[in-house]
């Protein structure tokens, strides 16, 4: 049997890193061990490609480059981990995904949805998440706790706030255009009610497997 596809996505500082492990745990506690993993990045070139998109000082780097990158990273890690392992049956949860791409790279460069939508049928073809967890939260919240982590900003921790606006409601689009695949998790919550609201959804996901 195919395994299953799992993405979390979300704007800067909604918690996915922290509700990444809940989530990998509470699939494993139902016997349903999880492979973790993320965009861009996940591979060997995939990493070496994430590094070259978060440094500060590729201040030159056009849209159209960065999506080009996004997906030569994702084209990598389909073919080493995701394809693979749904192959062989195994649960997948994957930091972001291709509605990433829509709604950083389309949101908030304003590359055309087209544009990005050929890519995705080249690079994926009908593959597509079986759930997507969005964690959700108004971007000054968001940029708050992301200030707590400390570090410096990376190339696109260094928006300005009407990116991530963007961003948002790029997202918020696409979850009210799939309901059926899409879960809006309210992560203005504290992480108890968040962390609640995840195991509701994927108890409900789990119910459909």
């Amino acid at each position: 049997m195919r395994g299953s596809f799992i993405t979390l996505e979300g704007g800067e500082g909604v918690g996915k890193s922290t509700n990444l492990e809940f989530a990998r745990g509470h699939l494993a506690a139902v016997g349903k061990p999880a492979r973790v993993t993320r965009e861009p990045g996940g591979t060997a070139l995939g990493e070496r490609i994430r590094e070259l998109l978060l440094d500060r000082r590729e201040t030159g780097m056009v849209a159209d480059t960065e999506l080009l990158l996004m997906f030569a990273a994702r084209a990598q890690h389909l073919a080493e981990v995701i394809r693979p392992g749904l192959e062989r049956g195994e649960w997948i949860v994957c930091d972001r995904f291709t509605d990433a791409t829509y709604a950083y790279q389309g949101g908030g460069r304003g590359v055309a949805a087209e544009r990005i939508r050929l890519m995705e049928q080249w690079v994926q073809g009908t593959l597509r998440p079986d759930l997507t967890l969005l964690l959700d939260a108004p971007v000054n919240i968001g940029h708050g706790r992301a200030g707590r982590r400390g570090g410096e900003a990376d190339r696109f921790e260094r928006e300005e706030q009407a990116f991530f606006e963007r961003v948002r409601t790029c997202y918020l689009q696409l979850a009210h255009a799939e309901p059926a695949r899409y879960r809006v998790i309210d992560a203005a919550r504290p992480l108890a009610e968040v962390q609640a609201q995840l195991g509701d959804a994927l108890n409900d996901f789990l119910r459909t497997r």
